[in-house]
């Protein structure tokens, strides 16, 4: 203590008590004030950070209770924003294009097979998946073959947070297509709490059997892992005359353990069921961009039209302005009407004056503007905004970067896509198949192992595509000869084929040009010998 705390203390202990308390506190908010993000992102004392409260909960808190709304918001931009359409198709014709292809690659030395074994294999089971992938019996509602559900599971995927498909088999037109197997995609809507309505208010039920916990439709254990979906008839939320019956689908078979429900969404975070939209990130800045482009398109239609404005001290009923007209060009006569025409000659009364409309619109920076903004976007979205506003004015260095970037984006969604629906519906295409004798595969249903090799299988799709073929061609012929690359991947990266069918087909052609120039080439001309026998010339 110092003299001031003794002195006080000799004559009031209880306030020299009340003093040490406070310097014991201020001793422990400067200790810990000032460690740390104290001074940046947790500080409260800043000006710029005292008024955020941020508060975060569970996923389920965080995401599935607003989830209704981010998808409504989503669609509406869909539908309405040039810049949010751009967004969601880019990815989807990169990530899926006409189609991801099935190229079976089994692992042959685990099934103790010759390579000219496992090739045939590999072609015979890609012409039988064919097939199937390109029978719209394929698909439960007969709309879409496989490819084209690709697209629609992608494009759902990205516009609601995740796209939902159905397993379900279907033995009665075994007379045109030997495989039961069906597909049937459905919105994310239709996944949703029984007798929700579409809201979500009650974030948490109970399943009245199993007492297992349903968020969003999504019915998990003690452990939290998934075990059913519950799936409405109809849109939960739909003002159609339609009865709403919420019926609960296991989430994998018992005896097969393959999903009954396909569930393609990208988490974000653990313990997370349900998806994201694609666009929830810059939904504000999508519709803020959106309103600033109609108000300036609706400028410059304002200021295409000639206005003029006719101050007069008279009242605004007697200004009889009659519009645009071929009159006469020597005026009204009375001067009681003005108008506007060719030549036309109008004559003012006293006290009445002409102001011509000058908007200061369209703006003259919103063409930067827009793209500046876009730049945000497409950095929140991982799309560079050339590739956002396919407009490529930079350099080729700058657009390879661009691209790139791009493309590291959309090769790991393939692989998402390619992982929750394109080869599970593969596999449980090839168990059917398998079992109906049209393939052949021992040791399949014997080994989980031997039936991992039997199921490989690697997904083709669009390529990324080239700036400049020749400086493309050059160093991907320089990573093959450095050994960093093989001409598979190559063939891959460059054009999306297969080498094997590309020397196959090379083969052949160099056969078939050998047989052409050979009857093509001329015949050889004969001279005769000094004794009169023929000699080759």
């Amino acid at each position: 203590m110092n003299l001031i705390d003794r002195a006080i203390a000799a004559v009031n202990p209880e306030a020299a008590l009340r003093r040490e308390r406070a310097r014991c506190n201020l001793d422990i908010i400067q200790r810990f004030r000032n460690s740390g993000y104290d001074e940046s992102g947790a500080s409260r004392s800043k000006n710029a950070m005292r008024g955020w409260d941020a508060s975060s909960r569970s996923p389920q808190e965080d995401i599935d209770r607003n989830l209704d709304t981010l998808r409504q918001r989503s669609r509406s931009l869909m539908m309405s924003a040039p810049i949010a359409v751009s967004a969601i198709k880019t990815n989807r014709t990169n990530i899926v294009g006409v189609g991801l292809r099935a190229r079976p690659t089994v692992d042959r030395e685990v099934l103790g097979i010759s390579e000219a074994e496992a090739k045939a294999w590999c072609r015979k089971t890609q012409r039988e998946f064919e097939l199937w992938a390109k029978s719209k019996h394929c698909d439960s509602t007969k709309t879409n073959d496989f490819y084209e559900m690709q697209q629609i599971a992608c494009t759902s995927w990205l516009m609601n947070g995740d796209a939902v498909a159905l397993v379900r088999y279907n033995d009665d037109e075994a007379a045109f297509m030997p495989y039961g197997l069906r597909i049937h995609l459905i919105e994310s809507d239709k996944v949703c709490s029984p007798h929700s309505g579409g809201s979500y208010v009650n974030l948490q039920q109970t399943d009245t059997v199993t007492h297992n916990r349903i968020y969003n439709g999504v019915e998990i254990d003690g452990n939290g892992a998934v075990v059913a979906y519950h799936i409405c008839s109809t849109y939960p939320n739909s003002s159609l005359q339609a009865e709403k019956r919420w019926t609960r689908v296991k989430a994998f078979g018992e005896r097969t353990g393959f999903p009954n429900v396909l569930m393609v969404f990208e988490s974000e975070r653990a313990e997370q069921y349900r998806g994201v939209p694609y666009l929830a990130p810059v939904i504000e800045s999508l519709k803020q961009l959106t309103r600033y482009s109609e108000a300036e398109i609706m400028a410059a239609v304002i200021n295409g039209f000639f206005t003029v404005f006719i101050t007069s001290e008279k009242g605004t009923s007697d200004m009889p302005f009659s519009g645009f007209g071929d009159g006469d060009p020597e005026g009204t006569g009375d001067g009681s009407n003005y108008g506007m025409g060719p030549g036309m000659i109008n004559i003012l009364a006293p006290g009445e004056d002409i102001k011509m409309a000058d908007p200061s619109h369209p703006n003259g920076n919103f063409d930067a503007f827009s793209t500046a903004y876009a730049k945000y976007i497409g950095a929140a979205l991982e799309i560079p905004h050339e590739l956002l506003l396919k407009q490529f004015g930079a350099s080729y260095s700058a657009s390879k970067a661009a691209l790139e970037e791009a493309w590291k984006a959309f090769r790991m969604k393939r692989t998402w896509l390619v992982n929750d629906f394109c080869q599970p519906v593969y596999e449980m295409w090839l168990v059917e198949a398998i079992a109906k004798g049209r393939i052949t595969a021992p040791g399949f249903f014997l080994d989980p192992a031997i039936r991992e090799a039997w199921c490989r299988c690697a997904w083709n799709g669009p390529s990324q595509g080239m700036l400049d073929p020749l400086k493309e061609v050059n160093a991907a012929t320089r990573r093959v000869k450095l050994g960093i690359s093989t001409r598979e991947i190559e063939t891959m990266e460059m054009s999306g084929g297969s080498f094997d069918d590309n020397a196959e087909q090379l083969k052949r052609e160099a056969e078939k040009m050998g047989e052409i120039n050979a009857l093509l080439e001329p015949e050889k001309p004969w001279s005769e010998e000094p004794d009169g026998q023929e000699r080759e010339g």
